[in-house]
């Protein structure tokens, strides 16, 4: 084989040891957290039942605090903020709610933390079961997210089917799949 281009052998070996991979991260739309936020609030400035009181979610990087009157009514306001998530396509499983406290003058408050990225107990907890499955794969645990790469589509797509059956605790997304 005769080349004009010195680049192309090398863009050759490339493709050949170039196998299908694909991610798994546990990521959440900031722009749609924001668009819910911002729609729960106008929502509850709207509510009769809301009249007169402060009820509100404030939106800080990762940490949601509703604020409102007593603890039911930030009961109501979580149902509000739950249903507006899941319309805007943002899984409410990656919630992790803390206590009710009182704040005050009889005013209620709750932190909700969202959460983003797999931790590296749980990366380690996800290699493990796809290596006790024995499948025909190798994984890799990249920062915040685990990258799963195999020979073959079906068995990444079996890996993928794995993962989905396990229940983890934090959405898991399939993402950058490469062939």
């Amino acid at each position: 084989m005769k080349c004009t281009n010195w680049s192309e052998p090398v863009a050759l070996i490339r493709e050949e040891h170039a196998m299908p991979s694909f991610d798994v991260v546990s990521e959440v739309d900031a722009h749609e957290l924001n668009n819910a936020v911002d729609q729960v609030n106008r929502e509850v400035s709207n509510r009769f039942d809301f009249k007169g009181s402060d009820a509100r979610v404030e939106h800080k990087e990762s940490l949601l605090t509703i604020f409102a009157d007593d603890e039911f009514k930030v009961g109501q306001v979580r149902d509000i903020l739950d249903i507006k998530l899941v319309k805007r396509g943002i899984d409410i499983a990656c919630l992790q709610a803390g206590e009710v406290k009182e704040r005050g003058a009889g005013k209620a408050q709750q932190e909700i933390t969202v959460r983003s990225g797999i931790d590296t107990t749980l990366a380690k907890t996800l290699v493990k079961k796809i290596k006790g499955a024995k499948m025909k794969v190798q994984t890799a645990i990249q920062g915040e997210q685990l990258r799963v790469s195999g020979k073959k589509r079906d068995d990444l797509q079996a890996a993928i089917a794995l993962l989905k059956e396990e229940d983890v605790g934090l959405p898991l997304q399939y993402v950058n799949f490469r062939d």
